[in-house]
């Protein structure tokens, strides 16, 4: 045991270290180990402390050549970064340029004494506003999204400083989700990830094909691409829907805009090439609930008795924009019993149309004008019979009252001869893009071009 430990001491390196190293070359005895940790011991008392033999070292020196673009790290201090602050409540600029890290007294002094600057004095919480700073905090470049055609500037050139207000760029980016029908539309869309606003406009475009009131089954799916709308990097609002192929009970019913070369024309079609809108809107609103059908017999809700109620009623917010179902001409504005405040428009083919309950008129109506299938005639209200706010909504043919949410409604005309070329190759360009997100997991669908 002896010799195990003047081995040790004889390698020169300190105690501790060389014993580690020969406990684990012996680790396999623990008889061994346990003998040599008490000779270890003996050793310790009895052998002075020596000091340890250093390593040999060599030191060598290069000079290397830098980037001719090479930036001292001194000058990276005159270099801006930049810093976005989103708005909370109670905030001032003041408060959003500290929290940013700006230290310039001047520039704060200019802000407050420029009138190009006022739309900083009023801001909305969640807003952005980016600042570039130098590493002294001293402001270089501001930037505020005042509206999405307003872009407020601030910029530092040489001493002085410059605010203009300017036009911003638009950046359009395109996505395509797919949904699946569990309780309803929105429901589907929301678990998709679709913003509301293409949720509404889905539904007007199908609505020619598609009762979303009373045919909607579980398990229906759909796929759906469409525009969103970008300024400084902040979402302004949803663009147009470019394609969406909606399967209900089965059947495939799809929508696919195209404008024709010369600009003059554009709309939704389906894959024939047959227009998605129809001589009349199914529902002349935007997508919202049936509050009562059209029926022969019913409890009045006020008179409680029994009468026919030969209208559709859509439940709506006051003030909900009411459309022309079908180009055609005011044969009435004013207030009629029980209707409140009501429009009549007279279509071809012995049609009239007839918007009850209104709250107001689109301003200027009068009779005898002509307007355009989707144009605003008034506004949802609750004058005259009504329990709530609503549109009374009635078409007759001839005089008499029909069912909209059950006839067929004429289409539009087709694309033109001359045109369907290029419709088929727009629509092979489009086609891959909805079989892809129709493939991918729902939730998980975002394409951006």
């Amino acid at each position: 045991m002896q010799k195990i430990t003047d081995y040790i001491l004889a390698e020169g390196k300190p105690f501790w270290v060389a014993l580690q190293r020969r406990l684990r070359q012996f680790a396999s005895a623990p008889v061994l180990v346990l003998a040599l940790g008490f000779s270890a011991m003996a050793a310790f008392a009895f052998v002075p402390d020596a000091a340890p033999v250093p390593h040999p070292t060599t030191t060598l020196e290069r000079a290397l050549q830098l980037p001719s673009d090479w930036v001292h790290l001194d000058g990276l201090r005159d270099l801006p970064y930049w810093h976005e602050e989103r708005v909370q409540r109670g905030d001032t600029i003041g408060i959003v340029l500290s929290r940013a890290g700006m230290r310039d007294p001047q520039a704060m002094t200019f802000l407050l004494s420029d009138a190009q600057a006022r739309p900083l004095y009023k801001l909305r919480p969640g807003r952005a506003l980016r600042v570039a700073l130098d590493g002294d905090g001293q402001l270089q470049e501001l930037r505020f999204l005042v509206s999405e055609t307003e872009l407020f500037t601030m910029v530092r050139e040489g001493g002085t400083l410059r605010t203009e207000t300017i036009t911003p760029e638009r950046e359009v980016r395109r996505e395509q989700r797919a949904g699946e029908i569990q309780s309803s539309l929105f429901g589907a869309a929301d678990a998709a990830g679709i913003p509301d606003a293409v949720t509404v406009e889905m539904a007007n475009v199908l609505s020619g094909s598609i009762n979303f009131y009373h045919d909607l089954r579980k398990g229906d799916h759909f796929v759906v691409y469409y525009e969103r709308v970008y300024v400084e990097g902040e979402l302004i609002n949803s663009g147009r829907i470019l394609a969406v192929e909606f399967f209900n009970g089965g059947i495939e019913y799809s929508a696919y805009w195209w404008q024709s070369p010369d600009g003059k024309s554009g709309g939704y079609y389906n894959a024939k090439g047959e227009s998605n809108k129809r001589a009349f809107l199914r529902t002349p609103l935007e997508f919202s609930r049936v509050s009562s059908g059209f029926s022969s017999s019913r409890l009045h809700p006020v008179y409680k008795t029994q009468r026919a109620h030969v209208g559709t009623d859509f439940a709506a917010a006051t003030g909900t924009p009411v459309w022309a179902a079908s180009d055609g001409t005011v044969d009435f504005v004013g207030t009629q019993g029980g209707y409140g405040k009501l429009v009549i428009l007279r279509h071809a083919g012995k049609i009239t149309t007839h918007y009850g309950h209104l709250s107001r008129f689109a301003s200027g109506l009068k009779k005898g004008d002509r307007v355009a299938q989707g144009k605003v005639i008034g506004y949802v209200g609750m004058t005259g019979v009504a329990t709530g706010p609503h549109l009374h909504y009635e078409f007759r043919v001839s005089g008499v009252p029909h069912n909209p949410m059950k006839m067929v409604m004429p289409p539009a005309e087709p694309i033109a001869a001359k045109d369907r070329k290029a419709f088929e190759e727009s629509l092979a360009s489009t086609k891959p893009l909805l079989e892809m997100a129709r493939e991918t997991p729902i939730q998980k669908v975002a394409m951006f071009h």
